[in-house]
């Protein structure tokens, strides 16, 4: 298995066929996994690689470093040493919010394109934010979950995250690699990536982006998401009516139809 070690954490990576180099940043408390049907099926056209940030997946857990800000320079420290350039960064959830703080802290020199799956400008109920979908006390019940009850909060975020009910297969994957993530690494990143607010960052983003939402919305709102594509410059919407959060296992065959049609746009 390959491993990496970016600013004194070794990673773990999966990095797949030839060609332009796509880059998969998986959601809080997952990993690589959920992107199995991309890294397969695109790496025939594609270079298609994965990381599992610090604290998931495979990844070492380290004690310090769970923020969007260190995982993205975890990632600009990945890129840099595998000499990996002109990149479409795929974020999921709030690895969307890893490549918008990417994109903050070190532009888009290197980045031909964006994609967002399922993710919002911001999770948190904003004064100013007519999008915000968790309030304090919703952040305080998930944290408290984290720390006292690990299988209620992975049963919760599994019935949130699919339209349908998963496959036995499927459901034992996610809570396998949810579970992966020790408690003081879970509500750190929990915390951080739901007080996120990329509203001002977006403005600015000078590359194309497309902002894919699952139709159901048990864990997030549709409007909220395709307010992201309405924000950036260059920004396009497509909605993907037979998944929830996991469109890229839910309705894969689609997604990367869309993501070569992307790719080659670009």
């Amino acid at each position: 298995m390959p491993y990496i070690q970016c600013n004194g954490a070794d990673l773990y990576y999966e990095d797949h066929g030839e060609g332009p180099p796509i880059v998969f940043l998986h959601g809080v408390m997952a990993s690589h996994r959920f992107f199995e049907p991309q890294l397969t099926t695109l790496s025939r056209e594609y270079r298609t690689i994965a990381i599992d940030f610090r604290g998931h997946g495979r990844s070492e857990k380290t004690e310090l470093g769970h923020t969007v800000t260190q995982y993205a320079r975890d990632l600009r420290a990945f890129l840099s040493q595998r000499e990996i350039e002109n990149v479409v960064l795929v974020g999921w959830s709030m690895g969307a919010l890893v490549s918008w703080e990417y994109v903050d802290q070190f532009g888009t020199e290197e980045i031909r394109g964006v994609v967002d799956i399922d993710m919002e400008a911001s999770r948190f109920q904003w004064f100013d934010y007519d999008y915000g979908l968790t309030d304090l006390d919703g952040l305080k019940t998930t944290l408290a979950l984290a720390q006292q009850d690990r299988v209620s909060l992975i049963e919760r975020i599994t019935e949130q995250v699919f339209k349908d009910p998963p496959s036995p297969e499927t459901r034992a994957m996610a809570f396998d690699e949810l579970s992966r993530v020790p408690a003081p690494i879970k509500s750190a990143i929990l915390f951080d990536a739901l007080t996120r607010d990329y509203r001002d960052v977006l403005h600015e983003i000078d590359v194309p982006m497309v902002v894919c939402a699952g139709a159901d919305e048990k864990r997030g709102s549709v409007a909220a998401t395709r307010h992201v594509a309405e924000i950036v410059p260059e920004g396009s919407f497509e909605l993907f009516e037979a998944s929830g959060h996991c469109l890229t296992l839910e309705e894969p065959e689609r997604f990367n139809r869309i993501m070569s049609q992307f790719v080659e746009s670009l």
